[in-house]
């Protein structure tokens, strides 16, 4: 069980690095376009690769349901998240995407699916209060004044959508291999994705782009995008979805230290606290689940 949680702060380590990133591409590259050929690049090596990984089994039909809200949930976390970001502000954001564990559980519990117990709730509700206190601490803006409330929904709308992505792909790990399910996943949302950002891509000059931006693109797509999430569906059928999305508040404890790391932001006490009251949330949840 300890190389489960291993691996899920793995995800959150690569999910974190994944910001600063992507700032490096999005300066040369618009955010729509970005987005549509990291998802290409993550698509061009997963496939590959998620092919070697394990055996692979028709569809049932029975199962299309399953693939299709969870390939809908990430393709609409993918679509609201870009925009929605651009609304609002990085506080706002990352207190927003902060709620995933709370719409897993929910999500959850509307469809019965998974149980909850009452230390993994109160993990839940210290985790985001450990958001909370790194994003007070950060100095990120929060504000519900003009465009921010349209940012907030989005975003809102972002994280529920990765909450069904979360629960439905663990519901087809009965059958299928996590590398399986997230390949067409990630398959079905590349096509769509693309459809929608294909006006965007054409305006952009691509031999144009620098070699730093090419590599933002191809670690977005290979290792956050493709990798990461092959991590997550495979640790989310081990330990539930519930307690797998808790390790999501993970990722801005690493950002902002590769913040302080790579580009000089700030890292101060507050955060350090914020960052230990995340732990202590994950703590709990890993004793409700030691407790028979």
């Amino acid at each position: 069980m300890s190389q489960v949680h291993g691996v899920l702060v793995l995800v959150a380590l690569l999910w974190g690095l994944n910001p600063p990133v992507m700032k490096l591409g999005l300066e040369e590259v618009p955010p729509m376009a970005y987005n549509a050929i990291r998802m290409v690049a993550a698509l061009a090596v997963g496939w590959v690769v998620f092919r070697r990984a394990a055996v692979w089994l028709p569809l049932r039909r029975e199962d299309l349901r399953l693939l299709a809200v969870s390939s809908f949930g990430f393709f609409s976390f993918q679509i609201f998240f870009t925009f929605g970001v651009q609304l609002t502000t990085a506080g706002n954001a990352s207190l927003i995407l902060g709620l995933l564990p709370v719409s897993v559980a929910i999500i959850n519990r509307i469809h019965g699916l998974e149980g909850i117990r009452r230390l993994t709730v109160a993990g839940i509700a210290v985790s985001l209060l450990g958001v909370l206190v790194m994003v007070w601490g950060a100095g990120k803006e929060f504000s519900l004044a003009g465009p921010h409330v349209l940012g907030g929904v989005l975003l809102l709308c972002a994280q529920l959508g990765y909450g069904y992505y979360t629960v439905f792909s663990r519901l087809l790990l009965v059958r299928y291999s996590p590398y399986q399910v997230t390949a067409y996943v990630i398959l079905t949302t590349t096509v769509l994705f693309v459809l929608v950002a294909l006006p965007d891509m054409l305006a952009v000059d691509w031999s144009a782009l620098s070699t730093v931006a090419w590599s933002s693109v191809l670690y977005s797509g290979v290792f956050p995008l493709s990798l990461a999430n092959g991590l997550w569906v495979w640790a989310t059928g081990k330990v539930g979805s519930t307690t797998a999305s808790l390790y999501n508040n993970l990722a801005p404890v690493f950002a902002v230290a590769a913040g302080y790391a790579f580009l000089g932001e700030a890292f101060g006490v507050v955060q350090a606290l914020g960052a230990g009251v995340i732990f202590a949330g994950l703590y709990l949840t890993r004793w409700a689940q030691r407790r028979p």
